[in-house]
């Protein structure tokens, strides 16, 4: 017995000296430092932005979906009669909430990249916009966190103008991510949502429309700047019917952020790319970014650029309510003179060397 009871003591002497030396050890561990603890707020902050635009509608769809055979069905179907009933609200300005915009995360998401706004023309409350944004890149990092948050300080850049951000109408059919999408004060690419913004509600409304849209995703690559623009004149139509000015931006460092396979013209996967994009109206492309541990891995995480939107000089644009063509055809070649001087003026301040060129086709 007495033999027990000493090796009892002497294991239990020999686990508080292991508890001991574990406890010194945990203490002369570094703690994490700021700089530490602010990179993965903004890694969180980029991570949960790529999942709620990849996922969150999918995702929301097949779990109603799911709900429907189960006890918990009236769920889906009061949400599927609340659809039915908001409806038409995307097409008429959505519902945005000022509080979102203002989420301190969206500082976090900014600071990743970083994300700044370039301003070199006030823009009149008195009058609206539409903002041209260039390029497409894969994520359009740029103009959402520009003209959808008010991170980088575009209420304060421009004083009196709402800011909208325009994406594929299909978007707004996907339940719970359609209403992701107004409260930040995204609206469909629609004549219908552009011209209620445009014509119904007041003055100081700016439309950013991503003009090149998936056709130019698809040429998206590092040291590439091309730009699906000549025949893109819709933009210039609606301008002129409600006399909205056209305002050209471009996001130096947008095709950066990703890595895609680029398929050459011709090719059997490019031609099911843009098959693909005709009749869903986004292209899949392939590409690849970070990963979640490490920035040496492979992920679908945006890689940390600096990215700098600049805010060109608006071009005036008379009410026409049916233009012509070569209204739309001049003012569109306006357009197309001031986005270049736009982009030649900036290039070598934000990454481009002087022989850098704009390619539009």
């Amino acid at each position: 017995m007495k033999t027990i009871i000493a090796a009892c003591s002497q294991n239990l002497s020999g686990s508080r000296a292991s508890l001991r030396a574990a406890l010194r050890t945990l203490l002369t561990v570094p703690w994490p430092s700021q700089r530490d603890v602010r990179a993965l707020l903004q890694l969180l902050a980029v991570l949960q932005w790529v999942l709620s635009f990849l996922l969150l509608g999918t995702v929301s769809l097949v779990l109603l979906v799911c709900l429907v055979f189960t006890s918990f069905w009236p769920i889906p179907a009061l949400y599927l009669a609340w659809v039915i009933f908001d409806w038409d609200t995307p097409e008429k300005g959505g519902r945005r909430l000022p509080c979102l915009r203002r989420w301190p995360v969206w500082k976090h998401f900014r600071d990743y990249f970083p994300v700044k706004l370039v301003k070199t023309h006030e823009l009149s409350p008195s009058h609206n916009y539409i903002i041209g944004s260039h390029p497409h890149g894969i994520l359009c990092v740029g103009a959402f966190c520009n003209f959808i948050t008010g991170s980088t300080g575009f209420a304060e850049m421009f004083p009196g103008i709402r800011p909208f951000l325009t994406t594929l109408a299909g978007n707004f059919r996907l339940p719970l991510f359609r209403e992701y999408l107004m409260s930040g004060g995204l609206c469909p690419v629609t004549r219908r949502a552009i011209g209620y913004l445009l014509s119904k509600n007041g003055t100081g409304n700016a439309v950013a429309i991503v003009i090149g849209g998936a056709a130019e995703s698809l040429s998206c690559s590092p040291g590439v700047t091309t730009l699906i623009l000549k025949n893109r004149k819709g933009f210039v139509r609606m301008a002129l019917q409600h006399g909205a000015h056209l305002v050209p931006s471009f996001s130096f460092g947008e095709n950066d952020l990703f890595r895609q396979v680029v398929f050459e013209e011709g090719s059997w996967m490019r031609s099911i790319q843009l098959r693909f994009q005709k009749m869903m109206g986004f292209a899949p492309c392939v590409f690849y970014g970070r990963g979640l541990i490490s920035g040496r891995s492979w992920g679908f995480l945006p890689y940390a650029k600096p990215i700098a939107t600049v805010v060109g000089e608006p071009v005036t644009v008379p009410k026409i309510e049916d233009p012509s063509r070569e209204e739309v055809d001049m003012y569109h070649e306006m357009y197309v003179r001031s986005l270049l001087k736009l982009f030649n003026d900036n290039k070598t301040k934000y990454g481009l060397s002087e022989t850098d060129e704009l390619r539009i086709v």
